[in-house]
């Protein structure tokens, strides 16, 4: 059985986290855990250069558990676990997978920008390590357990069409070619052909591309391949009587209806997983716009059909 590395933007102590990491052990998976010391949510990407930043060894009795409590963010934590702190660490484990989450509330539409749950993942994917993303579309964690069977669930797929060590970790082998990528500026030579369910296992395995998963209060054991959907934070500060200041948190959220969006998926009862590129549009690493729609094709199961 190989490593899975799991982190979120919660902290070390949420519920959510140990209740996974509880799970995942049950299962019989070897787990080690790097994970911020405080609560760290909607940091998106941020780092901490040049501070130093604790690492506690919060010790676990179980064979082939080890957690980290990290003094920092979730990017800081993913860097710290990949680019050298496992090596030193605890020589010799090397992980199949990076899991971010479970968050406590949906990472769905524009949250792709704030989330630190999801900045993690895409971090592990710019690191060269495949990701998923997990979060509970409620911010009342009563009844999340759900949401750890649906992680569960899609974890398990994904590790199945993995390869037991990350081929390019840390990236020290760069080739702009792979027919997953795009071409762009010139327009897509679908270098993939006739096989994108390969090239979409090679993105996901390569750390091209993430996973996204949002599962919703009343899940109804099914899930929906998307894409992000579109959603209107309304009224988004509360300023102080005398406007010295103010308080972010939006009063009213708006939805857009959107053909395959995750929120769509949300409401309607189903666990989203959207396939989202790691790189941003023009990095020569970005995805290949149109391998990425074969991503909505479903399996039976509602899963992205290249995880069968």
């Amino acid at each position: 059985m190989s490593w899975i590395l799991l982190t979120n933007d919660d902290g070390i102590d949420a519920p959510s986290l140990q209740i996974l990491v509880d799970r995942l052990y049950q299962k019989g998976h070897k787990l080690v855990v790097f994970a911020p010391s405080e609560n760290n949510s909607a940091v998106s990407m941020k780092i901490s250069l040049g501070i130093p930043l604790t690492i506690v060894n919060r010790d676990d009795s179980r064979k082939d558990v080890h957690q980290f409590a990290i003094g920092g963010t979730p990017c800081d934590c993913v860097i710290a676990a990949l680019d050298g702190g496992l090596k030193k660490m605890i020589p010799g484990i090397i992980p199949k997978l990076v899991v971010s989450g479970i968050n406590l509330g949906p990472n769905m539409s524009q949250d792709a920008y704030h989330s630190g749950t999801m900045a993690a993942a895409r971090e592990a994917g710019m690191y060269g390590v495949p990701a998923i993303a997990s979060s509970w579309s409620s911010f009342d964690g009563e009844g999340m357990e759900i949401s750890v069977d649906a992680t569960v669930g899609l974890v398990e797929a994904a590790l199945a069409v993995l390869p037991d060590i990350p081929a390019n970790l840390n990236r020290p082998h760069i080739d702009i070619n792979q027919p997953h990528l795009t071409s762009w500026p010139k327009q897509s030579a679908r270098l993939w052909g006739d096989d994108p369910i390969t090239a979409l296992r090679n993105a996901f395995a390569a750390g091209e591309m993430f996973l996204n998963l949002n599962v919703p209060r009343g899940w109804s054991g099914k899930y929906s391949s998307t894409r992000l959907g579109m959603r209107w934070y309304r009224n988004a500060i509360g300023l102080s009587d005398d406007t010295s200041t103010f308080q972010l948190g939006g009063s009213r959220i708006d939805i857009d209806k959107v053909e395959r969006g995750d929120i769509d998926a949300d409401l309607e009862g189903m666990a989203s997983v959207s396939c989202l590129p790691s790189w941003p549009q023009t990095h020569p690493l970005e995805m290949d716009v149109d391998l990425l729609a074969w991503s909505l094709d479903n399996s039976p199961e509602g899963l992205p059909i290249w995880l069968k």
